[in-house]
């Protein structure tokens, strides 16, 4: 039996709580890597345009480069930010800087000059890692003031012939003082996120919230024989999943040679690296399913989430491909990629609530609370989490991580949590289901209204794919009335009728008809007064629905 065809250990404890059991395996993601190299050093661990970097070149490269920053000042408890385009000299360097104990911040090196004078202040790093001159030279005007330091063009095979003679297991500097890092705790990556204020949110992330996802009783099948891309933007935590899942077990990364990923390369990957996952948020699976239903044919396993899923996409996915594992995986950046996993099934199309999320990836707990007290299993709370995975605050914002951060006693004793601001419940069988952002709830002419309640009304009606409900301020400020927008089925659909009869159609859904639909469901006060259907959704930078602008579309 296969991993994927098992869901991790985990169980409902008599309170109510989640636990996931926790992985045994190496603490340091560096050291997972290395490790590899050791067990099967001429197995290819990337591939990019073609050519093809084995476990050995790899890690002999990253320990050539950190010897190189070593001289540099990088050592632990320091952050490097690197801005290199996604290529195999990227991957060995954010090694190397793993290797000399600090943390690394892998940066979009397009990132507007105002962006990287506050992001590089909020690091205050020894040296800035970027591209060498004809590669998108950064200038010591935009680092800020800091020293930069260029990588030589080359291979990762030159890199590589300059390694040390000896495997390192240490470093040392020139007291003898030795900077070895051996601690799953100590910090690993900074992902930057935006902020309410404006000003970016550095979350700085340990070893352990990546190594123990990866471990033996992982949430799916990783390793030897399994082939991943890295597609995402190499500033998200997405880059986690997608490098360290395959480098950290055994697997091959192919990385994808330019800023878009599309049905057409995802198929060619397919036929031509032997492809078998791929992540894709919500907003690109739901492209995918329909540009191109047949993309993913030859994949084993497919991961999606970061936004509600879309109930008909997922639905034709299977219908399509009942033989790859599909799953929904849900977590914020400060709990570094995934705190839950599901495996979808058919039947999940018709969950009240949408697709659930899950149980916890292993290493993690999840905890239902309604201010301090834990819930019991139906009722709704806050969802919160507790484990390996979470982050170590914000960088230089102590008021924000004491926020975020918080104690919690589930009576077993204090553990740290991290306070989403995601609103959920366990169901019967210990699953949890997403109901929205609990700073999503507000007040219309007095009435508490919840904004998610009324898109999951709307997602159940035939027709409807995908669809957002935003509330509108008046004169005054306050919220006065509720819009919603949405698109329709474009999936072939079946005509239906909604719950009270009122005709909604697939590929034809009415404003007029789903308002009425929505109308005979729902307290008057969640009734959106203004029903728009539009073609597509605008988007963030990060694929998800673009809010202001549906409130304000360019003229």
């Amino acid at each position: 039996m296969s991993r994927m065809s098992r869901t991790p250990p985990t169980s409902p404890t008599s309170d109510g709580r989640l636990n996931a059991t926790r992985p045994v395996g190496a603490r340091l993601i560096h050291e997972a890597v290395a490790r590899q190299a050791g067990l099967r050093p001429d197995a290819t661990a990337l591939v990019f345009a073609g050519r093809r970097v084995s476990y050995r070149t790899l890690d002999l490269a990253a320990q050539a480069y950190a010897v190189e920053l070593g001289r540099l000042g990088v050592g632990p408890g320091r952050l490097v930010p690197v801005l290199l385009p996604r290529s195999p000299q990227l991957v060995a360097v954010l090694l190397a800087v793993l290797k000399r104990g600090a943390a690394y911040a892998a940066l979009d090196p397009k990132l507007p000059a105002d962006r990287l004078r506050t992001v590089l202040g909020m690091l205050s790093p020894p040296v800035v890692v970027a591209p060498s001159p004809g590669g998108g030279e950064l200038s010591l005007l935009d680092a800020g003031g800091h020293a930069v330091w260029q990588p030589p063009a080359e291979e990762l095979t030159q890199a590589a012939e300059r390694a040390p003679d000896a495997r390192l297991t240490h470093w040392s500097d020139a007291s003898g003082t030795s900077d070895v890092v051996d601690d799953g705790a100590a910090p690993a990556t900074v992902f930057f996120t935006s902020g309410t204020t404006g000003t970016p949110k550095g979350v700085l992330s340990p070893h352990r919230a990546t190594t123990r996802l990866f471990g033996p009783n992982s949430f799916a099948d990783f390793g030897p024989g399994h082939v991943m891309p890295q597609a995402a933007p190499v500033s998200w935590d997405a880059l986690t999943l997608e490098l360290w899942s395959m480098l950290t077990t055994g697997g091959t990364i192919v990385l994808v040679d330019g800023d878009y990923f599309l049905p057409d390369d995802l198929a060619d990957l397919v036929r031509t690296t032997g492809l078998d996952t791929v992540w894709l948020t919500a907003a690109l699976f739901n492209l995918f399913v329909d540009e191109d239903p047949d993309c993913f044919t030859g994949l084993r396993q497919v991961f999606t989430g970061g936004e509600r899923l879309s109930a008909p996409h997922i639905r034709a996915f299977l219908a399509r491909h009942p033989g790859i594992t599909l799953l929904n995986g849900y977590g914020p950046v400060e709990c570094c990629v995934f705190v839950t996993t599901h495996r979808i099934r058919p039947a999940d199309c018709e969950a009240e609530y949408g697709i659930p999320l899950g149980t916890p990836v292993p290493g993690t707990a999840v905890h239902v609370l309604d201010g301090d007290r834990e819930v019991p299993p139906g009722a709704l709370g806050e969802i919160c989490v507790s484990g390996d995975g979470l982050a170590d605050g914000y960088l230089g914002n102590e008021r924000a991580t004491r926020e975020s951060f918080t104690t919690f006693d589930p009576g077993t004793g204090p553990r740290r949590i991290y306070r989403t601001g995601d609103l959920g419940r366990l169901d019967g069988d210990g699953v949890l289901h997403f109901h929205g952002r609990a700073d999503r709830q507000i007040k219309i002419s007095g009435h508490r209204v919840e904004p998610a309640e009324t898109e999951a009304a709307a997602l159940r009606l035939p027709g409807i794919r995908e669809c957002a409900v935003v509330p509108v301020a008046g004169r005054s400020g306050a919220y006065e009335r509720l819009a919603m927008f949405y698109t329709e089925e474009p999936l072939g659909g079946t005509s239906g009728r909604s719950d009270t009869g009122t005709a909604v159609v697939g590929g034809d859904a009415e404003p007029d008809a789903v308002r009425k639909a929505l109308a005979a469901v729902l307290p008057r006060a969640q009734v959106p007064d203004e029903v728009r259907r539009i073609g597509s959704f605008p988007r963030t930078p990060n694929g998800k629905i673009d809010i202001a602008a549906l409130l304000d579309p360019p003229g």
